[in-house]
């Protein structure tokens, strides 16, 4: 395949430019609010602000800056990121238990995702009450109006607003410099901050310094970005892109800085340091414009959970579900179910803290858990790749240290709300296990048979003019990945439930590869015209539209003169009419007569409830539902301990026959 498929892009202008629109608005929004979070309802003192800075600067530099964009980045699949891409690259070893780093990471990350949005556009919209006329204006209904425009739009994709994003987001990334210096022109010993000894004094030497960490990580909490939207842009255009967006962010923390210090003594009383610092004749267009770069940093996100969703689907961690292709972009897709949870969840937390003040509380436990999980995979990865053990030591020990710092000073937020992320997080990664381990239940029970040896009696059965046809092409999905091996439950259906009947049997096995991109396919013809298996590769962001695949391989294969399609009814047959196709699938219930553990019963009573609230396999498959037939059939796990059921026969019970009369 070639690098289009990889969705890898060169270094360019263009590039560039949409890294901006796409990568960085989580993180190029957070000046809206961490100053404020970190200096808090108290009195502006000059060690708090000048250790707050110095602690964003070196968080920036290592979480940010090392971890992510340098080291981080290598970490990429076919030129795919995100923590279930790294999971793939790391699965090949078998190591079972990195499973979980990559299911509670994902959860996390899916988690803060709902806070991520409200926080964004409340900060933004909250500005207006800098306007002296709309001081006391309500926030809530606006903030949750924009939200709801946002999460309907989704539907249509962003292919044409999406360009806007780019231009949008270097405009905002100017003004940030551009507001920051104007502020640091009054006062550039605030520099001095640059200096880690700062921080060291505020979190060690200040009494309950430690805990302006919470409100710190906030600056980083848009680094997951970076890495999940990899695919998007290339590594090089956000490693440059990124030294731009750094200086200005930077910038800005250290102009809001010089504008706190000047104000040693007083209380914000709710006012934004970020709005402050902008000149009086320039708030409208400074909040108008903030609000726009918190949407586009919000469609970053929910663009971000879709592609987190359909990955976890395909590596068989979540329950199927509908995906839709708004646009012809690459990688671009839409899952309503997903986005209408996000929208409702956004909505109640804009309604249960009604302030962003109360947000930043809660904001940003699950994601520290997500980037420590993150950290476990990658050391992993760098032991795979063979770095110098020195390096993945350093990068253990140092990472280890910052992380678990934050997530201590982080759990400071959980009676303040950040216990309804953690929640979410938690729910997230109970359905990911459950569904991954029930399918673990199930498969470990299917009972496979060598399909040679049924293969004399498809081959009479085809023939067998005595059994009704049942259709011209016959298609099942199977899951054998050994293509010597068939369910039995097929050939029961085939053989014994209803004798089917078909001119050619056709199945269908798919694969889901660790490279994000492959599409490729395999033929196997077992009877020449009579008896064909087909077993596609597909990548684990490549959608299984078995249906429309599956018409393209039948297309080849008529191209190569391979098969013959015709139909077999004379009359059709003369007309050169195509033959019918059904597909077949087979759905396995629980028999009431199975003992099991009740561990793994409880897993399954689960599963079996996700399964009912699930896409159906037939819809999953992206199959021709008026051509399915569905086939429940029971799944036998442990056969029932024997009964002692006994038969009493009594004298009367005997009939005689009458006796025959000569």
């Amino acid at each position: 395949m070639g690098k289009d498929h990889h969705h890898v892009h060169k270094l360019s202008a263009a590039g560039l430019l949409v890294t901006l629109g796409i990568i960085f608005g989580d993180i190029g929004t957070s000046p809206l609010y961490v100053l404020k979070a970190i200096v808090g309802e108290g009195p502006i003192d000059s060690i708090t602000v000048l250790g707050g800075i110095s602690c964003i600067f070196w968080t920036l530099t290592l979480q940010t800056t090392l971890k992510y964009v340098i080291l981080t980045l290598r970490a990429d699949n076919k030129g795919e990121g995100g923590i279930f891409a790294l999971y793939t690259l790391v699965k090949k070893t078998k190591v079972k238990w990195l499973m979980f780093p990559a299911v509670i990471g994902g959860s996390a990350i899916l988690a803060e995702g709902i806070i991520t949005p409200p926080i964004s556009v409340s900060s933004a919209i909250e500005g207006l009450r800098m306007v002296d006329s709309l001081k006391h204006i309500p926030t809530v209904p606006i903030v949750i109006v924009i939200i709801i425009i946002l999460f309907a739009i989704q539907q249509f994709g962003t292919k044409s607003i999406g360009k806007l994003f780019g231009p949008i987001m270097l405009v905002w990334f100017l003004m940030l410099g551009i507001l920051g210096v104007s502020q640091l022109s009054d006062n550039w010993s605030v520099l001095s901050a640059l200096n880690p000894m700062y921080g060291y004094d505020l979190l060690v030497k200040h009494p309950g310094g430690f805990w302006v960490l919470g409100a710190v990580f906030l600056c980083t909490t848009g680094a997951e970005a970076l890495y999940s939207d990899l695919g998007h842009c290339g590594k090089e255009n956000i490693r440059i892109s990124w030294m731009f967006v750094k200086v200005t962010l930077v910038l800005n923390y250290f102009g809001q800085g010089a504008w706190l210090i000047a104000h040693q003594g007083e209380h914000l009383n709710g006012s934004s340091p970020f709005y402050t610092i902008m000149p009086t004749w320039f708030l409208p267009f400074g909040i108008a414009l903030a609000t726009v770069a918190t949407i586009v940093a919000s469609q970053a996100l929910i663009s971000g959970s879709f592609t987190l969703i359909n990955e976890a689907i395909r590596l068989n961690f979540w329950p199927k579900a509908k995906i839709k292709y708004p646009s012809d972009l690459k990688g671009q897709l839409y899952i309503p179910s997903v986005n209408w949870l996000l929208c409702a969840g956004c909505i109640l937390v804009v309604l249960y803290f009604e302030e962003s003040t109360k947000m930043e509380a809660a904001y940003g436990l699950t994601i520290i858990l997500g980037m420590l999980m993150s950290s476990r995979l990658l050391a992993y990865y760098m032991r795979i790749k063979r770095f110098w053990k020195p390096i993945i030591s350093g990068f253990i020990v140092v990472y280890l240290f910052v992380e678990i710092a934050f997530l201590v000073a982080q759990m400071d937020k959980f009676l303040k709300g950040g216990w309804i992320s953690l929640m979410i997080a938690v729910l997230l990664t109970s359905i990911m296990l459950i569904w991954y381990y029930a399918r673990k239940i199930r498969n470990r029970y299917v009972e496979f048979v060598k399909l040679a040896d049924h293969l004399p009696i498809l081959e009479d059965l085809s023939r067998d003019l005595s059994v009704p046809k049942y259709a011209t092409h016959l298609v099942y999905l199977t899951s054998a990945d050994n293509r010597e091996e068939i369910e039995s439950k097929i050939i029961y259906s085939i053989m014994q439930k209803q004798p089917k009947r078909a001119d050619i049997y056709w199945f269908v096995h798919v694969d889901v590869v660790d490279e994000p991109y492959r599409m490729e396919y395999k033929v196997c013809e077992f009877i020449h015209d009579d008896v064909i298996r087909i077993d596609f590769r597909l990548g684990f962001r490549v959608a299984p539209r078995v249906n429309l695949m599956f018409r393209k391989v039948v297309e080849d294969m008529v191209k190569n003169k391979e098969v013959d399609i015709t139909s077999r009814y004379k009359s059709l047959n003369k007309n050169n009419i195509i033959g019918d196709f059904r597909f077949i699938v087979i759905e396995k219930f629980l028999s009431y007569e199975n003992e099991l553990p009740i561990h793994e019963k409880l897993i399954l009573d689960v599963y079996s409830v996700l399964k009912h609230l699930s896409l159906s396999e037939e819809k999953a498959f992206g199959l021709d539902t008026s051509s399915v037939t569905v086939e429940t059939v029971p799944l036998i796990i442990a056969p029932p301990k024997a009964i002692n059921l006994k038969r009493i026969i009594d004298s009367e019970d005997i009939i005689h026959p009458p006796e025959h009369k000569e």
